[in-house]
C-alpha cells in the first residue's frame, strides 16, 4: 500500500476545514454535524474520521490554524531589522489587515467575517471554546505590537506613544470593522482606513 505524503495529509485535513467553514458559515456551530461535514467535503465518513475523530477537533485545528492569515498579513508589514525601511502609517496597516481578509475570503469562497462574529459569540458563553480562540487573539495582539514598536521607532506616532496601547486599540478596529461588515454591509478597507486617517488628523 502506498505511504500517504504529508502534503496529501495536509491538503485533506485543509479540505475538511474548508468544508466545516462552509457548514458553519451556512448553519451555525450548534447546527453544523459531522454528517453535514462528510457531505459538504465530498469525501467518505472513513476519510473525514481518520484525520479528525469529531466535530470539536476539526474546531480545534480551525481556531489553531490561524485561518484567516490576519496575523501573517500584520507581520508582513513590519520591514525586517536593519532594512532601513519604515512601516506604513496607521491607517495603511489597518486597511491592508482589513483587505487581506476580504481577500482571503474570496480566495476560500467563505465569509471569513460572518464565521469570525458566530466565533466571538460562541466564545463568549463556552469556556472551552474561548481557550481555543484566545491563543489566535494574542497572536494578533502581538504582531500589531512588533507593527505599533517599528512605527514609533520610525515617527509614525508622537514621541514616548506607547506600543502595547497602540496595539490594543488596533487589535479592537479589526473587529469593529467586522462587526459593521457583516451587520450594515457598507464598510470597505479603504473607508475605514480614511476614517483612522481622520480620526487620528
Amino acid at each position: 500500500m502506498p505511504k500517504v505524503s504529508d502534503e496529501h495529509r495536509t491538503e485533506k485535513r485543509q479540505q475538511i476545514i474548508a468544508a466545516t467553514l462552509r457548514c458553519v458559515e451556512r448553519d451555525g456551530f450548534h447546527k453544523t454535524t459531522m454528517a453535514a461535514v462528510v457531505q459538504e467535503s465530498g469525501l467518505s465518513a472513513g476519510s473525514v474520521y481518520t484525520y479528525f475523530r469529531g466535530k470539536h477537533e476539526i474546531i480545534h485545528a480551525i481556531a489553531s490554524s490561524g485561518v484567516t492569515g490576519v496575523k501573517d498579513a500584520i507581520s508582513d508589514l513590519v520591514p525586517e531589522a536593519g532594512s532601513g525601511e519604515a512601516p506604513p502609517p496607521p491607517a495603511q496597516a489597518l486597511q491592508a489587515a482589513t483587505q487581506h481578509l476580504l481577500d482571503f475570503s474570496d480566495e476560500l469562497g467563505i465569509n471569513l467575517p460572518r464565521i469570525a462574529l458566530q466565533t466571538w459569540a460562541e466564545a463568549a458563553h463556552d469556556e472551552e471554546f474561548l481557550a481555543l480562540m484566545a491563543p489566535e487573539a494574542r497572536g494578533i495582539r502581538a504582531s500589531w505590537l512588533r507593527y505599533a514598536e517599528a512605527a514609533v521607532a520610525a515617527g509614525r506616532f508622537r514621541e514616548g506613544a506607547d506600543p502595547e496601547k497602540i496595539a490594543i486599540v488596533l487589535t479592537g478596529l479589526l473587529p469593529g470593522f467586522i462587526l459593521q461588515r457583516v451587520v450594515m454591509g457598507d464598510v470597505t478597507p479603504e473607508t475605514y482606513a480614511a476614517g483612522l486617517t481622520d480620526l487620528l488628523g
